[in-house]
């Protein structure tokens, strides 16, 4: 199974929204809540190329975007080969 990686905020509806995607999925994620900022937001910039919003995913160390990217995935069928890996 990939590692997947989720930075989010606190009532963010569209962090909730992938973590329910992954979670229907069975993926186990490493979660970084964000919502204070700090160091955890300074690495979800430099790794999302400065994408400032919530959420930001990472499977394999590899950016797929946020929530609507993840979406996108699994409708196009692209996310499970990756969560395979």
């Amino acid at each position: 199974m990939a590692k997947v990686e989720i930075y989010t905020k606190f009532l963010c509806p569209y962090c909730t929204r992938a973590k329910q995607l992954l979670e229907r999925k069975g993926v186990t994620f490493e979660e970084y809540d964000i919502t204070m900022g700090g160091p955890k937001r300074a690495e979800m910039l430099e790794r999302a190329n400065g994408r400032a919003t919530v959420p930001q995913v990472f499977i394999d160390g590899r950016h797929v975007g946020g929530s609507d990217d993840l979406a996108a995935l699994e409708r196009e069928g692209r996310l499970d080969p990756m969560l395979a890996a």
